[in-house]
């Protein structure tokens, strides 16, 4: 079909009196011809002289899908359908015009095959620039899988393809390689799936002639060398056959089947075969009135004939999932050639030849039939199950693509038609598919294509027309979304009842951006607090990640979000930022005592190198445990500040104030104990960070009293995000030995959701 629609004027002015001609009743025709006579009559002076973009005359074109039709069984109705298709194209507002002419169900054929050609010629077209290999395939895969509701509209896409081929094949024209590929990838498999084995194997060869030139000459002149001699050798054999099972009592017609190059090709590929070493190279099918009779034809074949092992198969017990039965054998001609026959019954041939095709001139007709054949009953059952069957080879077809490998296993009855239900597929301005579940809006839509655009989505357009955006869509509509330039997305779209959305995908998006929102707002919350303490400090210089860092969080964002949720305490930050208080001067802490460790609050067991009896205290900051390395610092009014050597705070002070640093060490108290009451125990911090659940805090306890190991003291915070929630908790134990403490920090790490823990 042409892209534009150059020549509607002058198609109008024609078309005018032809509409009001059919009215008047065709004399002499048969009733059921009157609809193909009809819609040609309607097309011919609209389509006659019109070139297609394949450069084809399109009412030769529409002649020749009706003819493909006329040739698989299809009725004269569904012959008609080609003509107005094409006639749409110069027509203006060809739905009324054809609904009013012809009936609605023809309009809706017209419209729907309208829309899938110029997608698919739209989709074909951008290919060219942006899209890999192997997406087209997939996107015109879809674009059938969205009409075949209607499955009028994929048979006369299968018939209307193979036209264009047979026009290619003949004018000699060369024909694109993208609609070759596509042939053969897309619309050959889906004949085959339909069972149309007529159409499915001319596409096959005429694909693979324009695909692959120079293998296709190459079969086609071995071949061309050898025909005669094989072609006189397959007819007396027929003969013989045919004789011999008359004589037995077996009514059968014996056929010589045509050779099909592509198959060909495929088995000499697929097995490393030559020519003469494949079998339907010389082949016969056989066609008997009975079920019995195939089985009787069978065994009297396997007694004149040598049968060759291993090529047998009985597609009649099991048949193929399209619905296909026959059986096929292999035997040794009187030659002593191989030879491949097909035994089947007459309409194990008719659906094997016309596939789903059979079932459409009853399916055309309701209730009230034509042709004297009534589609009530239980005749119109039979048809609706083939439907079911039809639906179940598209469903499968379509996951051969998904998983990579052919799934021959039959669905359940009814299953392929309620998965088909569960999805639509619909149209963004720029052809591309997406892929929603049965239900979705406008809204969900949006989503689909891109995050960002579901969340400024304002408006939509359907077809070209203004709906609201929880308005139901529906497959092979075309949906443009009106969008702000900036915000975001509604609180009402999270209403069920309003409907605004279907996808629990895209309901998790909306909550998301709310979700988000909320963190941010709180986030600047803490901020605000957090640089107000700072100023009051006069510490405004101090970098917010270093100050989180040492506080034990991630990132500062973290500690802006659980400080403006008002959990966690700004006098934390005020006992980090503020210096120890004033202390007295070294001569004043000479006077001192030292102090001797006890079990539950140590403060000694700790030497000043060259000084005695001199107050010490264990710097709360870093906590320092035997066997630490630590360094002392002369504090003034509280003696000596005991640090480990890698405590931050002590580093600074050092720099500050080196004359102040002193050298310590742990004395005999700290290593040894305490006599009766066991060993001077050292309060440690300890920081842990896990994924947030329940009952995170009970496990890790538990792991602390199983070590044996004192917990004093308790600080938990959660931190939510969009990814996961972070449980940060501190725990002040007792330890006698720090180097004890790693150990069972291993044991906290195991702990289910645990991603670290550390001494802080």
């Amino acid at each position: 079909m042409k892209t534009g629609l150059t020549t509607q004027a002058p198609a109008l002015a024609q078309a005018a009196p032809i509409v009001a001609l059919l009215d008047t009743p065709e004399g002499g025709l048969p009733s059921e011809a009157l609809p193909f006579a009809r819609a040609r009559a309607f097309a011919e002076p609209l389509l006659a002289g019109q070139p297609l973009d394949t450069g084809e005359d399109a009412l030769a074109h529409a002649d020749g899908v009706a003819a493909i039709l006329a040739g698989i069984g299809a009725a004269p109705t569904m012959q008609a359908a080609s003509y107005l298709v094409y006639a749409g194209e110069y027509l203006h507002k060809p739905e009324e015009i054809v609904a009013k002419a012809f009936g609605e169900s023809y309009a809706s054929l017209v419209l729907h095959t309208r829309r899938l050609v110029q997608i698919q010629r739209a989709a074909r077209e951008a290919r060219v620039e942006d899209e890999r290999r192997g997406e087209q395939t997939e996107r015109v895969r879809k674009m059938l899988l969205a009409f075949s509701r209607d499955l009028r509209v994929v048979l006369l896409r299968l018939a209307s393809r193979l036209q264009t081929l047979r026009y290619f094949a003949a004018s000699k024209r060369p024909c694109p390689a993208s609609l070759a590929q596509e042939t053969q990838q897309v619309f050959a498999p889906l004949a085959n799936r339909l069972g149309i084995w007529q159409i499915k194997w001319e596409l096959e060869d005429l694909s693979f002639r324009f695909s692959q030139p120079e293998a296709y000459r190459e079969i086609a002149r071995a071949l061309d060398e050898t025909r005669v001699l094989r072609e006189q050798g397959i007819e007396a054999t027929r003969a013989a056959l045919q004789a011999d099972l008359q004589a037995h009592g077996l009514q059968a017609q014996v056929q010589g089947r045509p050779k099909h190059l592509y198959s060909i090709y495929k088995k000499m590929q697929g097995k490393s075969l030559q020519l003469e070493r494949v079998f339907d190279l010389r082949a016969l099918r056989v066609v008997v009135p009975t079920v019995a009779d195939c089985y009787a034809v069978l065994s009297r074949l396997h007694e004149q004939f040598t049968p060759v092992a291993g090529e047998f198969d009985d597609y009649i017990a099991r048949p193929k999932p399209n619905g296909y039965q026959s059986l096929h054998t292999v035997v040794q001609g009187a030659d002593g050639r191989a030879m491949e026959v097909q035994i089947r019954t007459q309409a194990m041939h008719e659906h094997a030849e016309h596939g789903v095709a059979a079932h459409w001139a009853y399916k055309e007709a309701g209730a009230r039939g034509y042709a004297g054949v009534s589609a009530a009953g239980e005749f119109e059952d039979q048809v609706a199950q083939a439907r079911k069957a039809v639906l179940r080879q598209l469903l499968a077809w379509e996951r051969d693509f998904v998983e990579g490998h052919k799934d021959d296993a039959p669905a359940e009855a009814g299953g392929g038609q309620a998965l088909f239900d569960d999805r639509i597929y619909v149209f963004t301005p720029q052809a591309t598919i997406i892929e929603l579940s049965a239900g979705a809006t406008p809204v969900d839509f949006a989503y689909a294509v891109h995050t960002d655009l579901g969340h400024r989505c304002r408006g939509a357009k359907v077809d070209g027309a203004m709906v609201q955006l929880n308005t139901p869509l529906q497959s092979g509509q075309t949906v443009e979304i009106t969008a702000a330039k900036e915000g975001g997305p509604s609180l009402d779209w999270l209403n069920p009842e309003l409907g605004y959305l279907q996808s629990q995908r895209s309901r998790a998006k909306v909550r998301a951006w709310f979700n988000a929102l909320a963190q941010a707002q709180t986030a600047a919350r803490g901020r605000e607090a957090v640089e107000k303490l700072l100023q009051r400090e006069g510490k405004t210089a101090v970098k917010l990640e270093d100050l989180a860092a040492r506080l034990g969080f991630k990132s500062a964002e973290a500690l802006f979000e659980v400080v403006g949720k008002d959990e966690y305490s700004l006098r934390n930050i005020e006992q980090l930022l503020r210096p120890p208080a004033p202390e007295p001067d070294n001569d004043e802490l000479l006077a001192q005592r030292r102090t001797k460790p006890t079990r539950s609050g140590p403060r000694g067991g700790v030497l000043v190198v060259g000084v005695d009896s001199l107050l010490t205290n264990l710097a709360r900051c870093c906590r320092p445990a035997p066997p630490d390395a630590i360094g002392g610092y002369v504090t003034r009014g509280k003696g000596v500040a005991i640090h480990r050597l890698d405590c931050s705070n002590f580093r600074q002070m050092a720099q500050q104030a080196g004359e102040r640093v002193i050298e310590v060490e742990w004395g005999g108290a700290a290593a040894a104990g305490s006599g009766a009451k066991g060993p001077a125990l050292y309060p440690v911090d300890v920081v842990v960070e896990s994924n947030d659940r329940q009952g995170l805090l009970r496990d890790v306890l538990e792991v602390f009293a199983k070590e044996k190991m004192n917990v004093i003291a308790v600080n938990t915070q959660s931190v939510k995000s969009a990814r996961s929630d972070t449980a940060w908790m501190n725990f002040t134990v007792e330890v006698a030995d720090s180097g004890r403490l790693s150990q069972v920090l291993r044991s906290v790490a195991q702990v289910s959701g645990v991603r670290g823990a550390r001494r802080k």
